[in-house]
C-alpha cells in the first residue's frame, strides 16, 4: 500500500452542504464502528474521508469489503504524525475526526493536536468511543480517550460507569454521551419455517486464549451438529490465514478444525463473511462475549453466551449477567432457545427488535407467511420461537435464582434535558459552547458542552443518536473552540504518557519525532517500503502463531 502522506485521499461520499468528517481507523472493526458513526452523527449530504493507521492490524481490502461500509475509494494508509500533518496542513479541512482507535492511539492523537491548536481555534471536533463490549482495561482505556470532544458510550449502562470513571479521576465527565452501536440494524427475527434451522457459532480472534479451550469449544459445536443432523451449524470466522485483526489470533479455528478428532460433520462448516448478512438466515447465534451478541438480540434472535469455561471477566461474558442469555452447550444440545431479557437489552443500548432499520427490496418480511401475530403480548416482547420436532423442552435451571434486575445496583437513570430546550449555543465572548460549567475539581475537556451533571437521554429509543448530533451541532456552531484538555499530561502522568506517545512517534509535547513524517519519494520507494512492512508484519505473525508455541512448549513454559 502506498505513503498517501502527500495526497489528499478521496472522500467516498461528497456534498458541500453537510460536514466534512475523517475516520481515522487501526482495524477491519474499528472502520465499520468508525465508519458507521460517521453516517450516524451526519446522516444524509455529509462528506467522509478514510484513513487506516498503520500498524499490526492494518486491514486488508477484502477485510473492508467484509465490513460492509462500502466506499467510492480505498481509504489512505497513514501513520499518526502522517494524520496530524494531514490535519494541520491539508487541502481539505476536516469539521470532525472520528478516531476509531486503541486507547494509546487516541490519546497520541489528541496530544497532536493540542500541540496543533494551543489557543482556541477552529479546529475539528474529535470523537471517540468503544467498537463493543467494554469487558477489560475499563479505566486505563477511558483515561487514555479522555480529552475527545465527545466520548460515545454505547448504552446507558456503559454512560454511567464511563462517568464514574472520571469523576472519581477528577477528570471532566461531561464529553461522555449515550448512543447506540452503530450497526445493530436488520431485519427483525423470523423462524426457520421450511429452511434448514442454522446455528452460528460467533467465533473471536483472542477468547479464550489457550488452544484447549478454542479446541474444545469448536469440538462442542460438531458435537452439536452431529447430535441434530437436521440442522446447519456455522462457525463464523473473523479473518483468513494471513490477514490481521484487532487482536493476535495464535490459534486459529482453521488449524484447529484441520487436527479435529473426526473432523467436521458434514452439517458443520467454516464461514466468513458480514456478520449482518450471516444473521439474516440465523436461528440460534451462540459465542463466548462477540459483540455480534448485541446484534442477535437486536434482531429477537435467540442469542447464547457460553459458560462452558466459566463467567469470567477474562472472557468477558460477564458483561451479559442478568441477559437471559447465559447458558451451556449442554443446554443448547437439549434444545435451549435463550431469549434476552427487555430490561436488560434496554439498559444495555440493544433496541428493541421492534425498532428496526428500514428494509431494503428483496429483505425478509418481519414475519414468515402463516404464522399469526400473537394475542395478548406485550408490545415489545418476541414471540417464541417454535421447536423443531423431537427438541426436547428447555432445561430448567436450579431452583432459587432470582430474576435478573432491571438496573445494576447503584447505577442512576441518566438526567435528560428538559423537552423542547436546545442545546446552547456558543458564548460570543469566548466563541465555545455557553453551557460548559465542570464537576468541582474536575480537569479536562472544557470545549463539550455541559447542560447537566449527565448527559442528556435522548429520549428517542428509536433515535439513540440524537443526543450526540444534538451536542455535536453546538460545537459545530462556535467560531472557535478551546485546546483539547486530556487528562494525562507530563504531570498527572509524567512516567507514562511520554511511552504512549513514542510510539506514535511524537515526542512529549505532542510534536512529531524527526523522520516521524516522510516525504512521499518516488513511486519504486513508496512500493518498496510498502513490501518491506508487509513482510515484516507476515514475520511479526508467524512468529505469535508458530514460534512462540512451539517454544512454550519445548521450555514447558
Amino acid at each position: 500500500m502506498r505513503n498517501n502522506f502527500c495526497r489528499v485521499p478521496v472522500p467516498f461520499r461528497s456534498s458541500p452542504a453537510g460536514p466534512r468528517v475523517a475516520v481515522l481507523a487501526d482495524s477491519d472493526t474499528r472502520w465499520k464502528w468508525g465508519a458507521l458513526t460517521a453516517r450516524r452523527l451526519a446522516p444524509g449530504d455529509h462528506r467522509v474521508t478514510g484513513y487506516l493507521l498503520r500498524g499490526r492490524a492494518t486491514p486488508t481490502a477484502r477485510q473492508l469489503g467484509e465490513a460492509g461500509v462500502a466506499a467510492d475509494a480505498a481509504p489512505a494508509e497513514v501513520t499518526c504524525a502522517e494524520f496530524l500533518a494531514e490535519l494541520a496542513g491539508g487541502r481539505e479541512r476536516h469539521d470532525v475526526v472520528v478516531l476509531a482507535l486503541v486507547g494509546g492511539a487516541v490519546q497520541a492523537v489528541l496530544h497532536g493536536a493540542r500541540a496543533l491548536w494551543p489557543e482556541p481555534a477552529a479546529r475539528p471536533v474529535f470523537v471517540t468511543g468503544y467498537v463493543g463490549v467494554v469487558y477489560e482495561k475499563l479505566a486505563d482505556g477511558l483515561l487514555l480517550r479522555h480529552g475527545a470532544d465527545l466520548v460515545l458510550a454505547n448504552s446507558r449502562h456503559d454512560a454511567a460507569r464511563f462517568r464514574a470513571v472520571y469523576e472519581g479521576a477528577g477528570a471532566d465527565p461531561d464529553a461522555v454521551t449515550e448512543t447506540a452501536l452503530p450497526f445493530l440494524d436488520g431485519a427483525p427475527y423470523a423462524p426457520a419455517g421450511n429452511r434448514t434451522h442454522r446455528v452460528v457459532f460467533a467465533v473471536q480472534p483472542s477468547v479464550p486464549e489457550s488452544r484447549a479451550d478454542r479446541a474444545y469449544l469448536l469440538g462442542r459445536a460438531a458435537g452439536h451438529a452431529r447430535l441434530h443432523p437436521d440442522r446447519e451449524v456455522l462457525v463464523k470466522l473473523r479473518s483468513r490465514p494471513g490477514e490481521h485483526t484487532t487482536h493476535l489470533e495464535e490459534h486459529p479455528y482453521q488449524r484447529l478444525a484441520e487436527r479435529l478428532p473426526g473432523g467436521l460433520p458434514p452439517n458443520c462448516r467454516l464461514v466468513y463473511g458480514h456478520m449482518g448478512e450471516v444473521l439474516d438466515t440465523t436461528d440460534l447465534l451462540v459465542t463466548v462475549s462477540s459483540t455480534a451478541a448485541l446484534e442477535s438480540m437486536h434482531r429477537g434472535i435467540p442469542t447464547a453466551v457460553l459458560t462452558d469455561l466459566g463467567i469470567r471477566e477474562a472472557l468477558g461474558n460477564q458483561h451479559f449477567l442478568g441477559s437471559g442469555c447465559l447458558t451451556s452447550w449442554d443446554e443448547l444440545d437439549a434444545g435451549l432457545l435463550p431469549k434476552a431479557t427487555p430490561a436488560w437489552t434496554t439498559t444495555h443500548g440493544v433496541p428493541a427488535p421492534h425498532h428496526p432499520a428500514p428494509r431494503k427490496p428483496g429483505e425478509p418480511a418481519d414475519r414468515e407467511p402463516g404464522i399469526p401475530a400473537p394475542a395478548d403480548r406485550e408490545p415489545g416482547i418476541p414471540a417464541p420461537v417454535a421447536r423443531e420436532p423431537g427438541i426436547p423442552a428447555p432445561v430448567a435451571r436450579e431452583p432459587g435464582i432470582p430474576a435478573p434486575v432491571a438496573r445494576e445496583p447503584g447505577i442512576p437513570a441518566p438526567v435528560g434535558r428538559e423537552p423542547g430546550i436546545p442545546a446552547p449555543g456558543p458564548d460570543p465572548a469566548t466563541g465555545r459552547p455557553a453551557d460548559t460549567a465542570r464537576a468541582p475539581g474536575a480537569r479536562g475537556n472544557p470545549g463539550a458542552p455541559a447542560p447537566d451533571a449527565q448527559a442528556p437521554d435522548t429520549g428517542n429509543p428509536a433515535d439513540p443518536y440524537a443526543a450526540a448530533r444534538q451536542r455535536l451541532a453546538g460545537l459545530l456552531a462556535a467560531d472557535r473552540l478551546p485546546p483539547v484538555d486530556p487528562y494525562y499530561t507530563l504531570r498527572t502522568a509524567p512516567g507514562y504518557l511520554p511511552g504512549i506517545l513514542a510510539r506514535q512517534h511524537l515526542a512529549p509535547d505532542g510534536t512529531p519525532l524527526p523522520g516521524a513524517v516522510r516525504p512521499g519519494g518516488s513511486a519504486a520507494r513508496r512500493w518498496l517500503r510498502a513490501h518491506l512492512r508487509e513482510a515484516a508484519r507476515g514475520a511479526y505473525r508467524h512468529g505469535v502463531q508458530r514460534v512462540a508455541p512451539a517454544i512454550r512448549r519445548l521450555g514447558e513454559l
